[in-house]
């Protein structure tokens, strides 16, 4: 019994130093949605062209590759919406440079290679990823990879034109001009250029995530401030920290000892979701926050079951280490059914949600599993400790 306590101490202990490796500096480590702090806000219109005209499929697809150049994890929250037929509305959260947003959300991403004489031997049509590296001179590049037929027209490229340039070229504009020394069969392929390590991650982005299927035209690209003024912001955080003020005094007051492991479970299970929105390097915004607002009133009403499960236990005469065990064997399925049906719809609301709903979703999600790990083994671990120590009559 004694070595899985102590295993469950070491355990909580480490994952509560990995929440603090993660969320400290909170300014550099939490990133605030468009509502918090502003961002970009990017007006865009499919056009026709000879070769590429406009319909629905073709804006929905511009939709799904512009998503996912900018939010490729999916637990970011910038704004993607169709208006009308042809206009496309982006809000990038943070995004304060609006030539930036426009560099990554409006190329077109064509790829190709081209031979001295301008011809175009292969395109990026055949590309199965794209990724980051670095060359044996430290230099940042993009290494490609083509699908099958891709290494096929690649390595008749590079046998054609072996001591000539083949030129690479993006968007009609040449990134690197490599001399090919022998054939490449393997259908891998290094840009290297006088580029930096993130202008390498972002060329790696854009062609992991396709080219446009139809020219896009930037009608509007401007810097927004945030939904909520400064002052507001900062009256919110006011009102929440008196809020959680208000719970921690009431549960000592109600709950003696009992009251203070709860105060102790919630302030951890605050650090714990701080934590899992930074790993994740997800985006916190105002229904974010209405996400761990429901996620404190859980942790406290999952702790009172608790709590009143062992006092009905030592109103019979039980031990209090019988107590516990028997009050946490009860209670434990009224807060599983709980809330696992909260993260069900939690679950829903992800994968069928967008923009801020999402952003809900996956707050929500998080503090779901943190508030019942904090409450089945921080609880239950600190009451353990503490019966050791303290007199029943004390704790109760």
């Amino acid at each position: 019994m004694k070595q899985l306590q102590m295993f469950r101490m070491v355990f909580v202990i480490l994952v509560i130093g990995l929440a603090l490796y993660f969320v400290f500096p909170l300014d550099k480590n939490i990133n605030l949605g468009l509502d918090l702090q502003g961002g970009s806000h990017i007006v865009l219109e499919c056009v026709d062209s000879p070769n590429a005209p406009v319909d629905s499929d073709a804006v929905n697809r511009v939709i799904e590759i512009i998503t996912n150049r900018i939010n490729p994890e999916g637990v970011k929250e910038p704004v993607i919406q169709r208006q009308g037929e042809r206009r496309i509305l982006v809000q990038l959260p943070g995004m304060d440079d609006p030539q930036e947003a426009e560099g990554l959300i409006g190329k077109t991403a064509l790829l190709e290679f081209k031979d001295q004489n301008g011809e175009t031997l292969l395109t990026g049509a055949y590309l199965k990823t794209a990724k980051t590296s670095f060359d044996r001179f430290g230099r940042p590049n993009v290494i490609l990879e083509f699908d099958e037929e891709g290494a096929k027209l690649f390595e008749q490229a590079t046998t054609k034109n072996v001591g000539k340039i083949l030129a690479i070229t993006l968007d009609g504009q040449e990134i690197s001009t490599p001399v090919v020394q022998e054939p490449i069969p393997s259908g891998e392929a290094s840009i290297v250029g006088q580029f930096s390590v993130e202008d390498a991650q972002r060329l790696a982005l854009l062609l992991r995530s396709g080219a446009l299927p139809v020219e896009v035209k930037i009608l509007e690209n401007r810097s927004i401030g945030p939904t909520l003024g400064r002052d507001s912001i900062n009256r919110s955080l006011k009102a929440g920290i008196v809020g959680l003020f208000l719970i921690l005094i009431f549960m000592v007051v109600i709950y003696k000892w009992f009251g203070l492991v709860a105060d102790l479970a919630l302030l951890i299970c605050m650090l714990l979701m701080m934590g899992g929105l930074a790993i994740l390097n997800a985006t916190l915004t105002l229904p974010g926050i209405a996400g761990i607002v429901l996620t404190i009133g859980m942790a406290v009403d999952a702790n009172i079951l608790i709590f009143e499960r062992i006092k009905e236990e030592l109103q019979m005469d039980k031990t209090f280490r019988a107590s516990i065990e028997a009050g946490f064997s009860k209670a434990f399925v009224a807060i599983f059914d709980a809330n696992v049906t909260t993260l069900i719809a939690a679950i829903a609301l992800l994968y069928f949600g967008s923009g801020p709903i999402r952003g809900f979703a996956v707050t929500l999600s998080i503090g779901i599993v943190v508030s019942m790990f904090t409450a089945l083994v921080v609880t239950k671990l600190v009451l353990e400790l503490l019966g050791q120590r303290l007199t029943e009559k004390a704790l109760v």
